[in-house]
């Protein structure tokens, strides 16, 4: 165990307090629920700081980091949904969840063949983890401070990230056909 992957265990031992947290029955729950998910936020850029500064890379870390994510985004989406449980919000979720299985089984399945790297985190991947990040953080303080303003940056950050989502997943798709091809 090293401090990278111990901020990534961290990580996914805030989920069930950010789920908690959120249906409190106080009005100041979101905002909680927003500084547990930043606090997670902030963790996914240090143990990826810190593993490459400490050299403290390992397989464990590898997989475990792109997990915690996944399961930190798709649960406060999902969680979220009880806040907005409307299309317009469901369709990006729903790109967005589904993306992250889509690529989590496009990554196992380039490991498998040995071809990893061709689906390498890029830089659209971070920009668009940003911007989930951001979304998620603006529409869970707005559970209790509304301010439509605010609100409405969180939705416009929301549906970016889902135009990046989707542009992320076809360079990905894009990089692994190739291998498609010659497997089916």
């Amino acid at each position: 165990m090293n401090i990278p992957n111990a901020f990534t265990l961290f990580r996914i031992l805030l989920i069930p307090i950010l789920v908690i947290v959120f249906y409190l029955p106080y009005t100041w729950t979101g905002i909680a629920a927003a500084a547990i998910f930043t606090t997670a936020a902030l963790t996914d850029w240090l143990d990826g700081y810190l593993a490459r500064k400490l050299n403290q890379s390992t397989p464990f870390g590898a997989f475990l980091d792109p997990v915690a994510d996944k399961l930190m985004v798709a649960i406060a989406l999902v969680v979220l949904l009880e806040r907005y449980p409307y299309a317009w919000f469901t369709i990006p979720a729903m790109i967005i969840i589904g993306r992250e299985i889509v690529i989590s089984a496009l990554r196992e399945w380039m490991a498998e063949i040995g071809n990893r790297t061709s689906v390498a985190v890029s830089y659209v991947g971070k920009f668009k983890t940003t911007m989930q990040m951001i979304s998620i953080i603006i529409l869970l303080t707005q559970t209790s401070v509304v301010d439509s303003r605010i609100e409405i940056v969180g939705f416009v950050s929301l549906y970016l990230a889902a135009a990046l989502t989707l542009w992320s997943m076809i360079i990905y798709l894009k990089a692994a056909w190739p291998d498609f091809k010659g497997s089916m």
